[in-house]
């Protein structure tokens, strides 16, 4: 598919560094030390000899050496000598004393006749002047003194020049290297020279092979054509894939891209989208369609059948598609490198680009032609994947085998969790118009099945989009599109009034049939979402409840509950542990749908569980609800899971590895939702650790409007973000966030949701005099409260009911109040509020040393730094000398645990200023540090230190 006009690409400024020949670039810089030397460097076409021999000469150069460069030509009758003189026209301003000999090349170099001796009389004898030439090159190569020659493609040269180097190798000049490159393949005869490969005794022989890049060389060089260390992983692997790692493919093909910058860092199928959506690059297409158009035509029309075929094939299977049996044109093929044997007896082309160039060159009867003949040699055979009869199928124009073949390729897909390829293949065919209306109606909600059950992403919810324009779909069928479109954008991108209004249009479509909507109406009565306060909810899913008992079968029951029980949960209704018994055991679903809306719904309850505090039931309903999402490849259920255990570890004090995981599932769940709950635990665990930008970065990304609008996350961003500022000392700053969360639990009504709030807003009003504020919210949240089966919210409301009478010097009732509180957190496995509520009942006071360092230590454990470090610093303002911190004294050149915290905060772009403020260290402590830092990182500045 073409790409209209490319972003032109950000390139370093000069070429792009040579990758991956570190090694060869030594070999080549060593043999010339020990001259006389000959270097011969193979390759196949594309892989990088002259790359690597221009560094070579620059290399060289730098060093005093004398290089002379000169290439073969790919003509039909090459000159006799002709690189050699080439190369040796170059060097008038060298002679030094040529002997007379070499005045026989005075008429073949006409640019040195004025510095070589008279040429000598003609001999008559063919083979006697071809010795005299011979001796005469090796003479005037003597004369230039310690010189490398550098032959490029010698697999083009003429004989004469491969008979004239092996003389000269068999005595050569004593400070003279000969560095030759070429492509076996392309040899006129098995010997580099003409000759077994190796040297006379007394030169310093090396040959040296290029191999392709591989996956680590290929991202260092696509990151260089970039111009950034930005290149993900999963791309890297699929241009390696795409272009069988050749450097002069991977070039052109990153320089092809539509946007570079941003299609380096695809992840998942995003980033094969990318090499797809290309066109062949031009430098490419003309390579390949050189060397196949060189070749007989009964070999060019297996290089062509093998390009229609797309992947390795039998020879039987070639054969029956080129219409060419003979073996020995396939065994020519592979001698030239235009297709290779990937395993026993099946050839294709090594690298996909190159093979879709031979496509692309094909006129259109001759390609629908090879498509039909691979049609019917593929379909004869057993177990032949229906994807790729489909794509066959298409190509031939044989509509109704594409339409089958591409359902029935769907249908695997879907077995083998591939979702995105199922939506694919479907979405292809339903752009036809020439699918039958039945058909076009029964695949459309096929397709939305799909897409439901997989992870829905910009290219999959725009496919279920498109469908909505179809003239074709019938207007139940319309109406379920609506659904599932709408369920999709509320998942994808918080863009709740939307995704509501193409439910409301779903359900106005299929008012007759509730039974077809109970998800709709479920998620419209989800309370997590949308501004309707708690109590509308509450009553909006009483109204759904009303159908599950008329509803004719289990799954659609299942599918309802999979909803309403989540939502009832999440704002404190006990009433939903009764109604968890109406669903149904694990053991007792065998249908995939209602395993995949079972799954949900033990997820859901999972979820909900921890927002309010069930941490331990959480973890019950997170493991059934897991188990049987990944039994049906509900993809989407399990990135809720997936979110949903990054919390509860982050709850539970499990901090080791977490930042790395939040990582890992932000960029697999890019275009969803549910990034906006990890964003948030990434901000928790960023502030604990005194990484102030990035934590706000991450509260940020979480309560961002619309996203916001998941107002247990939102509620939470706002809290974590003044805690943050609190923290800081900037109390003035934390106002907006504090009444922000503030609003949105007395709009919603949603006090179940404060828990991650409540206590920061209180130690706000109390920092700012606000006493009264504080006790009208804490009062707005024990009425809020009431009746709320809410175990968090709880337990920080007791929190701050005991910071309210410590201020007003109650000190009996906090200390009363503080003791029952921390109980409280440490029940539910709140271990990091626990020591928190800990540290804050001694208040100011704490003079027990002893005691500062347990709770130091503590929160060590977690890896809460600010934290930790707050308390040695207390430590140390008591003039009480300590012993010195458990661990080894000397760190040699390891860092230290304090060289630790600093390196992170540098790499995370923090100043000296905000790390001496997290660390409650000197500024002049800090640059200590800093130095120390750098110098075992081996960082040349502060903005190199990286871990």
């Amino acid at each position: 598919m073409g790409h209209g006009g490319a972003r032109p690409l950000p390139v370093r400024s000069g070429s792009v560094p040579m990758v991956g020949r570190d090694a060869e670039l030594a070999a080549l810089l060593g043999a010339v030390e020990h001259a006389p030397s000959a270097v011969f460097v193979e390759g196949q076409a594309g892989v990088g000899k002259t790359r690597l021999v221009a560094e070579f000469a620059a290399a060289a150069r730098a060093r005093g050496v004398r290089v002379v460069r000169g290439a073969c030509q790919p003509l039909p009758e090459p000159f006799p000598y002709g690189v050699l003189f080439d190369c040796l026209s170059q060097c008038g301003d060298h002679l030094d004393d040529p002997g007379p000999v070499t005045g026989a090349l005075r008429d073949h170099l006409p640019e040195l006749a004025g510095l070589l001796p008279p040429a000598p009389r003609a001999l008559g004898d063919p083979e006697a002047e071809r010795h005299r030439i011979f001796r005469a090159v090796r003479e005037l190569l003597r004369s230039l003194g310690d010189t490398v020659l550098v032959l490029e493609d010698l697999h083009w040269a003429d004989e004469e020049t491969r008979w004239v180097l092996r003389f000269v190798l068999a005595s050569p000049p004593p400070g003279l290297s000969i560095v030759a490159t070429y492509r076996r393949e392309d040899l006129p005869t098995v010997a580099t020279l003409g000759y077994p490969s190796h040297v006379p005794h007394g030169v310093t022989g090396v040959n040296l092979v290029l191999r392709p890049l591989g996956a680590v060389e290929v991202r260092a060089m696509i990151n260089a054509l970039v111009a950034d260390e930005v290149t993900s992983e999963r791309f890297a692997e699929v241009v390696l894939r795409e272009t069988a790692g050749i450097p002069f493919v991977i070039e052109e093909a990153v320089r092809a891209l539509r946007d570079p910058m941003a299609d380096v860092r695809a992840e998942g199928d995003l980033a094969q989208r990318a090499l797809d959506g290309i066109d062949v690059p031009v430098l490419v297409s003309d390579a390949i369609r050189e060397r196949i158009w060189s070749l007989p035509d009964a070999a060019r029309s297996l290089a062509e059948a093998a390009a229609v075929l797309g992947v390795p094939e039998t020879t039987d299977v070639l054969s029956a598609v080129a219409g060419e049996p003979e073996v020995e044109h396939l065994i020519a093929l592979t001698q030239s490198g235009v297709l290779v044997e990937e395993t026993a007896n099946r050839f294709g082309f090594r690298d996909n680009i190159a093979r879709r160039a031979v496509c692309a060159s094909l006129p259109g009867p001759r390609r629908r032609e090879l498509h039909e003949r691979a049609l019917e040699a593929l379909s004869a055979l057993d177990r032949t994947p229906a994807g790729r009869l489909s794509v066959h199928a298409k190509a031939a124009g044989r509509k109704s085998e594409w339409l089958r073949y591409s359902e029935l390729a769907a249908e695997a897909a879907e077995e083998v969790k591939d979702m995105t390829t199922a939506v694919d293949l479907l979405s292809e065919v339903l752009t036809d118009p020439e699918i039958s209306v039945d058909d076009t109606n029964r695949l459309a909600i096929k397709l939305c099945g799909y897409a439901l059950m997989g992870l829905p992403g910009g290219v999959v919810t725009a496919r279920v989009e498109s469908l909505l324009s179809d003239p074709r779909l019938a207007p139940d069928v319309r109406g379920e599109v609506h659904l599932w479109f709408g369920l999709l954008l509320q998942r994808e991108t918080g863009e709740v009034d939307r995704g509501a209004g193409e439910i409301a249009r779903a359900i106005d479509l299929l008012a007759d049939q509730p039974e077809r909507t109970v998800r709709g109406l479920a998620a419209m009565a989800g309370p997590y979402l949308g501004n309707a306060s708690i109590a509308e909810h509450q009553t909006a899913l009483g109204r759904v409840e009303m159908i599950t008992d008329h509803l004719p079968t289990q799954t659609l029951r299942t599918v309802l509950l999979a909803t309403t029980l989540g939502g009832r949960l999440i704002v404190g209704d006990s009433s939903t542990w009764e109604r968890v018994a109406q669903l149904p055991s694990p053991s007792d679903v065998h249908d995939p749908d209602e395993i995949h809306h079972l799954a949900r719904a033990h997820c859901n309850l999972a979820d909900a569980c921890s927002w309010i505090g069930h941490y331990a039931r959480a973890r019950e309903f997170l493991r059934s609800g897991v188990a049987l999402a990944e039994q049906v490849a509900a993809s989407y259920v399990v990135g809720t899971a997936e979110a949903t255990a990054v919390r509860l570890d982050w709850l539970d004090g499990q901090w080791s590895g977490l930042e790395r995981r939040i990582d890992r599932l932000v960029e697999t769940y890019a275009n969803l939702l549910l990034t906006t709950d990890l964003n948030l635990t990434r901000g928790w665990l960023a502030a604990a650790r005194g990484e102030w930008v990035r934590a706000e970065r991450a509260f940020e990304a979480a309560g961002s409007y619309p996203l916001a609008q998941v107002f247990p996350v939102g509620v939470s961003a706002a809290g974590g973000m003044a805690g943050m500022l609190l923290s800081q000392g900037k109390v003035a700053a934390a106002e907006e966030h504090v009444e922000r969360g503030v609003g949105m639990l007395r709009s919603k009504g949603a006090w179940v949701w404060s828990g991650d709030l409540l206590p920061q807003a209180v130690d706000f009003y109390l920092a700012m005099d606000r006493v009264d504020a504080a006790r009208r919210l804490v009062a707005e949240t024990i009425t809020g409260l009431g009746g709320v089966d809410a175990p968090l919210a709880h337990a920080a409301l007791t929190g701050c009911r005991a910071r309210l009478a410590a201020v007003t010097d109650d000190r009996e009732e906090a200390d009363r109040l503080y003791r029952e509180a921390i109980g409280l957190h440490h029940d539910l496995g709140l271990s990091y509020r626990a020591i928190q509520l800990a540290e804050q009942a001694e208040g100011g006071a704490i003079a027990d040393v002893t005691e500062l360092e347990v709770l130091a230590e503590s929160y060590e454990s977690l890896g809460a730094t600010v934290d930790a470090a707050r308390c040695r610093h207390r430590i140390r303002s008591t003039g009480v000398a300590t012993p010195s911190r458990r661990g080894r004294r000397g760190y040699g050149d390891e860092l230290s645990p304090r060289e630790q915290d600093v390196a992170r905060l540098l790499a995370g772009g923090h100043t000296n200023r905000e790390i001496a403020q997290a660390l409650f260290l000197s500024r002049r402590t800090v640059e200590d540090y800093v130095v120390k830092v750098r110098r075992k990182l081996n960082a040349p500045s502060r903005h190199d230190v990286r871990l």
